[in-house]
């Protein structure tokens, strides 16, 4: 298959264009749905065998496609369906442009983890053909596009910027987020070339209602660390903002409850027990690790990284704290943790902040089990914190189970959750986000909230609701 820029314009303009997806998880599923609803041919192609067989029965696997969208595009249309799905690679020979849409995660030291990303590089290069367009969506360090994608594919003897087309475009998916989705989240995209920037914002436009073009592949990549970035740091601030006010006898909620009524200057950002997800708590540590390169060293983005990653071990030292007033220890303690999803209102675990209470709660001799409507079955891989694997099931939230507990950790603020039902049966609650009413008689423990800080208003808890 070999086309000219102005052929693959046509097809795109045209939706005739047959667009392969590579890893079809929380990034790329999305971006498949949303290209087929622009009506071209989609092709998904994945590793695991039970995420293809779960397209072609028309399930979904994640929250932010419906089994209902994918049952839509898995219907005959014009005598196919438009979304397809399969673990042969040899589809991607058929397809006019490819999205590479692989996790990029670090290793315990840190270090990024490019593996997927090469894995599926050399693996399109045995496939890729003259005028085809390659996007890299993977969040990854600046470079990575030119410095590891773009060798790779030219070892099939084909020039990028010649014969085939690369850009790199950041993903922006947030987990749960029904406001904010592929659709309707403005795009950014940069090219080895102008016409592979062209052609790949012409892809894009077909999906979002904005692409802006950055001058090279690099921008681009930088562009998604500083967004994540942004947020590390000032999650980070709000953080240590609130270990502030618990010595200071002082309540954070209100505080930036208040400061919130600024209308210009100020962007509220919550405390809580950590960050976690596929991005913010990788980002920062891409961006160290390549600044090192340059002989750069990016000490106020690693501290604040650091600062959120050390919020479990606070978290576990409130409810060791709040045990001990009452003359318990942790060794043999019942606690409840209360969400193990690294958000609200997701199934998404990865790199949740629970795990690390979890397992430092577990290596202090606690009994931990959890509730999470959204998370059925939590797997605690072994660590430096607690060296053995244990596999956990969401317990029931009943007025008995609460009233065994020692302790109730609220870890995440689920909309299903009943924290009334929390507030009448458990003895004691840690409530790391906010989630618990006021007029608790003593038995709540809130994170950023001093010995003589008053009460959460009403109104903060309201607002947050409907935040989700």
């Amino acid at each position: 298959m070999s086309q000219s820029t102005q052929d693959l314009l046509d097809k795109l303009a045209s939706a005739r264009a047959v667009v392969g997806i590579v890893g079809v998880g929380y990034v790329g599923l999305p971006l498949a749905a949303a290209i087929a609803q622009a009506g071209f041919k989609v092709m998904a192609i994945d590793v695991d065998s039970k995420r293809i067989n779960a397209i072609q029965e028309g399930r979904s696997y994640i929250e932010d496609v419906s089994s209902a969208v994918i049952a839509a595009l898995r219907r005959p249309t014009n005598g196919a369906p438009r979304l397809e799905a399969t673990t042969n690679f040899t589809a991607l020979e058929s397809c006019d442009v490819v999205f590479i849409c692989v996790p990029t995660p670090f290793d315990e030291h840190k270090t990024p983890q490019l593996a997927y990303i090469e894995l599926a590089s050399q693996t399109l290069a045995k496939h890729l053909q003259p005028g085809q367009l390659v996007v890299l969506e993977s969040t990854t360090y600046p470079g990575t596009t030119e410095e590891l994608v773009r060798p790779i594919l030219e070892g099939s003897g084909l020039r990028a910027g010649v014969d085939f087309y690369l850009a790199f475009s950041p993903e922006r998916i947030d987990p749960g987020n029904t406001q904010w989705t592929v659709s309707s989240i403005p795009k950014v995209v940069g090219g080895i070339t102008p016409v592979c920037a062209e052609l790949a914002a012409a892809m894009l436009r077909k999906i979002s209602p904005q692409v802006h073009v950055v001058s090279s592949p690099g921008a681009a990549e930088m562009t998604k660390l500083l967004e994540n970035t942004f947020r590390s740091v000032n999650i980070a601030l709000v953080n240590e903002m609130a270990m502030l006010c618990e010595h200071m006898g002082l309540n954070i909620w209100e505080v930036i409850e208040a400061a919130s009524t600024k209308p210009f200057g100020f962007l509220p950002f919550y405390p809580g027990p950590g960050v976690g997800g596929h991005c913010i708590p990788v980002d920062p540590y891409y961006l160290a690790w390549k600044a090192r390169e340059y002989d750069f060293q990016t000490k106020f983005i690693e501290l604040a990284a650091d600062t959120n990653q050390k919020m479990p071990q606070h978290v576990v030292e409130l409810v060791v704290r709040a045990l001990g007033a009452q003359g318990k220890s942790t060794v043999g303690a019942k606690v409840l943790l209360l969400g193990v999803a690294f958000k609200a209102n997701v199934s998404d675990a990865r790199n949740s902040p629970s795990d690390r209470v979890m397992a430092i709660l577990l290596a202090q001799g606690a009994q931990v089990s959890y509730h999470d409507p959204f998370v059925p079955h939590f797997e605690l891989a072994p660590s430096a914190f607690y060296r053995k694997h244990k596999t956990l099931e969401s317990v029931p939230l009943t007025d008995e189970i609460l009233a065994q507990q020692d302790c109730v950790v609220a870890l995440v603020r689920h909309r299903n959750v009943d924290y009334d039902l929390v507030m009448r049966h458990a003895a004691l609650v840690v409530d790391t986000v906010n989630a618990c009413h006021a007029g608790d008689d003593g038995k709540v423990i809130r994170l950023g909230v001093g010995q003589s800080g008053e009460s959460t208003t009403p109104r903060e808890n309201d607002r947050r609701e409907r935040r989700g």
